[in-house]
Parts: structure tokens; sequence; C-alpha cells
């Protein structure tokens, strides 16, 4: 079992930046795909990002592609995500995840098996 806190979100401006981070509660094997996902009022819950945690390989969703960056810090078995040129498009509860698999092209919430509570984003225009 692994628990997962995110960290990081808050009230940011156009334009601004956020660093999300989430630290699972255990260290994971180096098999694990870490991911980032967002749901957004009156939405379905969506992928934004995502890394294996042995490589460092990455993927990301159109939208976000280019001005967020999804890392790992292994040493400090911690996960972040961060997020330039926000917009208020971008206002939504973001959600650290994690599987077993090393996947990076797991894009579904139904792929990952651990997740976070949640850390709101909102983007004042």
């Amino acid at each position: 079992q692994v628990q997962l806190v995110e960290s990081g979100g808050g009230l940011v401006q156009a334009g601004g930046s956020l660093r999300l981070s989430c630290a699972p509660s255990r260290r994971t094997d180096t098999t694990y795909t870490m991911g980032w996902f967002r749901q957004a009022p009156g939405k379905e819950r969506e992928f934004v990002a995502s890394v294996r945690y042995s490589g460092g390989s990455t993927y990301y969703a159109d939208s976000v592609k280019g001005r967020f960056t999804i890392s790992k810090d292994y040493a400090k078995n911690t996960v972040y995500l961060q997020m330039n040129s926000l917009t208020p498009e971008d206002t939504a509860v973001y959600y650290c995840a994690a599987r077993r698999e090393a996947s990076i092209l797991a894009t579904r919430t139904s792929d990952y098996a651990y997740w976070g509570p949640g850390t709101q984003v909102t983007v004042s225009s």
C-alpha cells in the first residue's frame, strides 16, 4: 500500500507559476509510474503528466505540453509538477497518482491504483 500526499497548491494570477509536490509514504519500487491528474468543477478527472520513477521518461497531455514539467527526485522520494504560464483553464484540484507498472503512457484514472487527496490550484484572470 502506498499513500500519497500532495502539496504546493494555491492561488496564482494568470501567467504565474506553481510547483506541486507529491511524497509517497514509502519509497516506491523503481518500476512505478507516477502521474498527475486534475479535475475541474463539473468535469471529469483528466490526465496531466506522468513520469517513470526509474529512468525519468515523461509524458504530457497536449494541453500542458511546453508549460508543465514533471520530474522526480529519487533521493527525496518526491515527484514534482512545475506549472508555468498558468491560465484560468488550469484551475482544478490536482491529484498525484501511482501505479506499479512502468508505463508512462497510462493516462486513464483506472490505470492508477494509488491516489492522493488532491490539492487545489486556482488561477485568477
